[in-house]
């Protein structure tokens, strides 16, 4: 604000420098001095904006009437000639003064828009590459307060009741409305450079955050408060999955791996949370790129959460087998679909014969195949070929290929144990559940899950199923 009147004030000394200098020194006549005003706004309007501007127009008409408009030293005009002059002064100084500033504006809007985004990159990347072990609230809140350079910042975790600080100065006053924004899923404004808004994951508010001094847009500040629920997410899933290696033989084993395994199912509906948060705030073509996206991983949510039941029920053995005639082609087909957007480069390859079908339950044969080809495009770079291929014989073998590192040998008698994970497997997000779910499911069909792996052709998932009678 001190900075604005100091700016107003400037261009009030430039219009009356202006004046003095054509009115005592130099002998113009009013088409040069009325030039000079208008050059002169248009300056003030280029560099300071159009508050500046529009001031310094109505001190310059003032001045310009007065001293070089007969009579000089009186707010009249005698010349009804002079009239049309100083009217036309006075729209085009008006009107130079607006278009000017708002250019000036809108240059000033985007490079805060563009410091914005390169400040949200930053931010985001360093989440993402936070290290395991670091109190996650605590780096969070710095790493807010260091990327958009304001004093204080405040994060609180509702579930672990906890308020972590960032930035040169702690408020504890503002506890009270952290707790309270967390509580009612609301943003305040507790001053006019202090505001509080809550941390919401998948709809539902998990903490709160509060900036002061920052004097953010509110699409920004969700973006914050986004990427704030990603970073806590992400830290409580590293957590869980800590805890499941580390009490694999303890009585705590099966409460830390349901807590695992629905944290992993949030994490789609944060980004399609976060995704809408920004079609809501854009005006851009973006929309429907944005709105497909939330149908998209809405649609994986419901599936992650259909085969969490079903993983849950099968390692608790309280499951049936519910047998109908497969044509397998169709069914793989529908599987590949549901894995076109994770794919990340890979290439799919259905060589599974139209004619081929199997008896089997449709939910858990589903769930068997999405965890063999999430496996294949996790463990595979992202350049290469994913394969699907079936024969039938005496039974349907259904095998899933793909072109990533070699298992050794030593590793391969344990892949199909609960919780095991490989030396290599360690790097990539997991419960270690998936083949041996996988392993449940063949046996309960009365078949059998093997797996080949070796440089030349890749590593190889055989699912084998009785095949049943003909297809009617």
């Amino acid at each position: 604000m001190r900075k604005a009147w100091i700016q107003i004030g400037l261009s009030l000394f430039a219009v009356a420098a202006l004046t003095v200098v054509y009115f005592r020194l130099v002998s113009v006549n009013p088409t040069t001095v009325a030039l000079s005003y208008l050059i002169l706004i248009l300056l003030i309007a280029t560099q300071w904006g159009i508050v500046e501007a529009t001031t310094a127009a109505m001190s310059a008409m003032l001045c310009f009437n007065i001293f070089f408009l007969p009579p000089v030293g009186m707010l009249t005009i005698a010349d009804p000639q002079n009239w049309v002059s100083f009217f036309a002064f006075m729209v085009t100084a008006i009107v130079a003064s607006q278009l000017s500033g708002r250019v000036r504006q809108r240059q000033v809007e985007a490079v805060t828009r563009q410091r914005d985004l390169e400040r949200l990159y930053a931010l985001s990347r360093a989440l993402l590459l936070a290290e395991s072990g670091t109190p996650i609230p605590a780096a969070i809140a710095r790493r807010i307060a260091s990327t958009f350079e304001v004093p204080t910042v405040a994060l609180y975790d509702r579930e672990a009741d906890v308020i972590a600080w960032g930035g040169a100065k702690e408020l504890p006053e503002l506890e009270g409305t952290l707790r309270d924004v967390a509580r009612r899923a609301e943003t305040v404004y507790d001053s006019p450079h202090t505001v509080v808004t809550a941390i919401r994951l998948g709809g539902a508010p998990i903490g709160s955050l509060a900036i002061v001094g920052a004097g953010l847009s509110d699409t920004v500040l969700q973006s914050i408060s986004n990427l704030a629920a990603i970073g806590l997410e992400q830290a409580r899933g590293q957590e869980a999955a800590a805890r499941a290696e580390a009490s694999q033989q303890s009585s705590e084993l099966r409460a830390t791996v349901l807590d695992a395994i629905a944290h992993e199912f949030k994490t789609p509906l944060t980004s399609s949370k976060a995704a809408a948060s920004d079609l809501l705030a854009s005006t851009t073509g973006r929309e429907r790129e944005l709105a497909t996206i939330i149908d998209e991983d809405l649609d994986r949510l419901h599936k992650l959460v259909n085969d969490a039941i079903h993983m849950l029920r099968i390692d608790a053995g309280h499951f049936t087998i519910r047998r109908e005639r497969l044509m397998l082609a169709g069914f793989v087909t529908s599987a590949l679909h549901e894995l076109t957007s994770r794919l990340d480069g890979h290439t799919l390859i259905n060589r599974v014969p139209d004619d081929l079908s199997v008896d089997a339950d449709r939910d858990l044969l589903g769930l068997a195949l999405r965890q063999l080809l999430d496996n294949a495009v996790k463990y595979s770079p992202s350049t290469s070929t994913v394969e699907v291929a079936a024969v039938g014989n005496g039974s349907v073998d259904i095998a899933v290929r793909n072109s990533g590192p070699v298992i050794p040998e030593r590793e391969q008698a344990h892949l199909f144990e609960r919780f095991y994970r490989g030396a290599q497997a360690r790097q990539i997000p997991g419960t270690g559940m998936g083949l041996a779910i996988v392993q449940q499911i063949a046996k309960a069909h009365g078949g059998t899950l093997t797996v080949a792996s070796a440089q030349a052709t890749g590593t190889e998932f055989t699912l084998s199923l009785p095949r049943g009678g003909p297809a009617s």
